[in-house]
C-alpha cells in the first residue's frame, strides 16, 4: 500500500529567462513502511522534494499525496529532520523534545508528556544529557536532538533530509545506525535524503538516484538481508557489486570533463627552486629521503603539565609519493601537517625537506585546508594571482597570468576566473584554493581535509580534479583525510595514526593500484577492497579509545 505519492511533479524557481527548472516530471510512490533514500548532487532539487512532503513547499504542477489525499500544508504524520540542528538554543535537551509534544499532544496531561519525551530521548541515548542546553552537546548529539524531536511528534512518514551530513564519519555512522535501530523497531515509512551512496545502500530498501536535469532514474532494488553490517559489508559481493553500479551511474550523468587544456604552462621558475650547484651536492640520496619526519613530538603546556599530542611521528616520504594520513578525530594528523607547513613550531624532533629543516611558513610548501580562505573581495584569478606574484618576482605579468589561468582551467573554472570569491560555490571556492596551491609550483603540497565541508559527490568530483593535475606536477604531497575511500584513492601510502594523546603511527599501508586512478576503475580492482578492510579493521581497533599495548612502530603492509 502505498504511503506518497507523487504524479508528474514540476518545479522551478524565476521568472522568464532567469527561471531554473529543479524537478521535471517526477513520478514515484513509497509503501508503507518502506525505507527510501534519495541521492543526488547538490543542486538538484533533492531538498525542494522533501520540502513539498512536508507541506513547506507546492509543486507548479502535478501532485504529492499523502495517504491518498494532497499535501497542502505541515502536519505532524511528517516529522522532518533537517540538515541543521535548528533547536532552541535557551531550552534543554528536554524542553526541544516537549516543544513537539506540546505541538502534536495538546490535550495530553503533563505527566504524559514528560513521559513521552523521555521516552524519545532515551530512544536516541541522550537519557544522560536530558538537562543540557545546546551548546553543551556535540553535533553528533544535537543532531539526536533533532531525530528525538521529529520522533515525539510520533510521525506516520520520518523525513530525513540529509541529518548526518555535517557529522565527521564516526559520529555519522554511529547516528546513521541508531536511525536504522529506530526504524526497524517501529518500521515507520522512511524518506532520507542523502548524497553517500554506501549511507544509502546500507540503509534503504530502494535508492533512487535524483539526476542532475532534475528526472528520477529508475530506483536501485537493495536486497541484501537486514540486519546488515557496516564492516562486513566490505567482504559482501552483493554490497560490492551494487555500490560500483551505483557510484558509475552517478560519475556517468553527474561528473562530467570539465577540463579544456587550450592553455600552456610558461617555462618559468619559482624562487624557491634550488640552486643547480646546491642540487648537484645533494644528488646522492635525495630522492628517497626528499621529505623526513623524524622523532617528532608536539607538546603543550597545560594546567595540569605538559600534554603530548604526537609521539615519536617518524616517516621517510620519496619525492613525488602521495601520502595519506588517517586516524579518529583528536589524533594529531592535523598538527602533523600544520608542522610540516611551518605553521605549528614543533617541540622535538625535526622535519626536513630537501635536505633543509622546515622552520616558519614559507611558499615552498602549500597548503590547502578544509575552507580555502579566499579573499571574498577578489576574483578567483586575482586570489590565485597573490602567491604567483611572489613566487615568480623574475617572471614577466604575461607569463604570471599564463600561470594563475592555466592552473585555473586545470580545476574545470575557465569560465568563472573573473567571478568574485563570494559568489561562488563551496566546491567552486575549493577549486580555487587548490588551484592557487598549484600553481606555488611548491616542493610540498599539504592538503587538510581538503573535502571534509563538501557533500560526499562533490568530493568524488574534486578528487577527480586533484588527481588530474597532481598526476601532471607530481608533486610531494600529503593528504589529511577521515575518509577511507578517499585515503586509498590518493595515495601511495596511507599512514595510520594511533589515537592521542601521544599519538604515533600505527600502521602504514602501501598501496600498489594503477595509476591514473578513478574511482569507477578502483572499484572493479580485485585488491581494492583488501586495502580497504586493511584500513577499516585499524580504525575499528581504535574507534572506542584504545591505545596500543606496546609502542607502536610504523609497518608497511606490502599488496599480497
Amino acid at each position: 500500500m502505498s504511503i506518497l505519492t507523487f504524479e508528474n511533479v514540476c518545479k522551478g524557481y524565476g521568472q522568464g529567462t532567469d527561471r531554473i527548472e529543479i524537478l521535471r516530471d517526477i513520478s514515484m510512490q513509497v509503501a508503507q513502511g518502506e525505507f527510501v533514500a534519495i541521492l543526488g548532487f547538490s543542486g538538484t532539487g533533492k531538498t525542494t522534494l522533501i520540502n513539498m512532503i512536508a507541506g513547506l513547499d507546492t509543486p507548479d504542477s502535478g501532485s504529492v499525496s499523502f495517504k491518498g489525499e494532497t499535501v497542502d500544508g505541515p502536519g505532524p504524520e511528517r516529522g522532518l529532520v533537517f540538515q541543521s540542528y535548528s533547536l532552541m538554543p535557551w531550552l534543554s535537551v528536554k524542553g526541544n523534545v516537549l516543544l513537539a509534544v506540546d505541538a502534536a499532544f495538546p490535550k495530553m496531561s503533563k505527566a504524559e508528556k514528560s513521559a513521552k519525551a523521555d521516552h524519545y530521548i532515551q530512544m536516541v541515548g541522550l537519557s544522560h544529557a536530558s538537562a543540557r542546553r545546546p551548546s553543551e552537546l556535540s553535533g553528533g548529539m544535537r543532531q539526536r536532538v533533532s531525530v528525538a524531536r521529529a520522533l515525539a511528534l510520533d510521525p506516520e512518514v520520518l523525513l530525513l533530509d540529509e541529518p548526518l551530513s555535517a557529522l565527521d564519519a564516526l559520529t555519522r555512522a554511529n547516528l546513521a545506525d541508531e536511525i536504522l535501530g529506530i526504524w526497524e523497531q517501529d518500521k515507520k515509512t522512511c524518506l532520507l535524503i542523502t548524497n553517500d551512496v554506501d549511507e544509502a545502500i546500507l540503509m534503504a530498501d530502494r535508492v533512487i538516484v535524483l539526476n542532475p536535469d532534475g528526472t528520477l532514474a529508475d530506483p536501485f532494488v537493495i536486497d541484501i538481508p537486514r540486519p546488515r553490517d557496516r564492516m562486513e559489508m566490505n567482504t559482501d559481493d552483493g554490497f560490492k557489486a551494487l555500490r560500483a553500479t551505483i557510484t558509475k551511474y552517478l560519475m556517468d550523468v553527474g561528473i562530467e570533463a570539465r577540463v579544456e587544456g587550450t592553455r600552456h604552462l610558461p617555462n618559468v621558475t619559482p624562487i624557491h627552486s634550488l640552486p643547480a650547484a646546491v642540487k648537484e651536492a645533494q644528488a646522492s640520496g635525495i630522492e628517497d629521503r626528499f621529505l623526513t619526519f623524524s622523532q617528532l613530538h608536539k607538546i603543550y603546556p597545560t594546567p595540569k603539565g605538559p600534554l603530548t599530542v604526537v609521539e615519536n611521528f617518524d616517516l621517510k616520504v620519496n619525492k613525488g609519493e602521495f601520502i595519506s594520513l588517517i586516524g579518529h578525530s583528536g589524533c594529531g594528523k592535523s598538527t602533523v601537517l600544520t608542522m610540516a607547513a611551518g605553521l605549528n613550531p614543533i617541540s622535538k624532533g625535526a622535519i626536513r625537506l630537501d635536505g633543509w629543516n622546515v622552520e616558519g611558513a614559507d611558499p615552498e610548501r602549500a597548503v590547502v585546508f578544509q575552507s580555502p580562505n579566499l579573499f571574498p573581495w577578489l576574483s578567483a584569478k586575482e586570489n590565485v594571482a597573490i602567491g604567483v606574484d611572489k613566487v615568480y618576482p623574475r617572471a614577466s605579468r604575461a607569463e604570471r597570468q599564463d600561470v594563475v589561468e592555466y592552473y585555473l582551467e586545470r580545476v574545470g573554472l575557465a569560465d568563472s576566473m573573473d567571478k568574485q570569491a563570494d559568489s561562488l560555490s563551496n566546491g567552486m571556492k575549493q577549486r580555487v584554493g587548490i588551484a592557487r596551491a598549484f600553481a606555488l609550483s611548491p616542493k610540498l603540497l599539504l592538503l587538510d581535509e581538503p573535502f571534509g565541508m563538501l557533500d560526499s559527490l562533490t568530493r568524488w568530483e574534486l578528487q577527480e580534479v586533484l588527481m588530474e593535475v597532481w598526476s601532471r606536477t607530481k608533486v610531494t604531497a600529503i593528504c589529511v583525510t577521515h575518509d577511507v575511500d578517499e585515503a586509498i584513492l590518493l595515495a601511495d601510502r596511507v599512514v595510520m595514526m594511533t589515537n592521542g594523546p601521544q599519538a604515533t603511527i600505527g600502521r602504514i599501508v602501501d598501496v600498489d593500484l594503477p595509476r591514473p586512478r578513478t574511482r569507477k576503475a578502483l572499484l572493479e580492482h580485485p585488491d581494492y577492497y583488501r586495502y580497504r578492510q586493511q584500513v577499516l579493521d585499524f580504525l575499528e581497533e581504535y574507534e572506542h579509545g584504545a591505545k596500543p599495548k606496546a609502542k607502536p612502530v610504523a609497518t608497511a603492509v606490502a599488496a599480497e
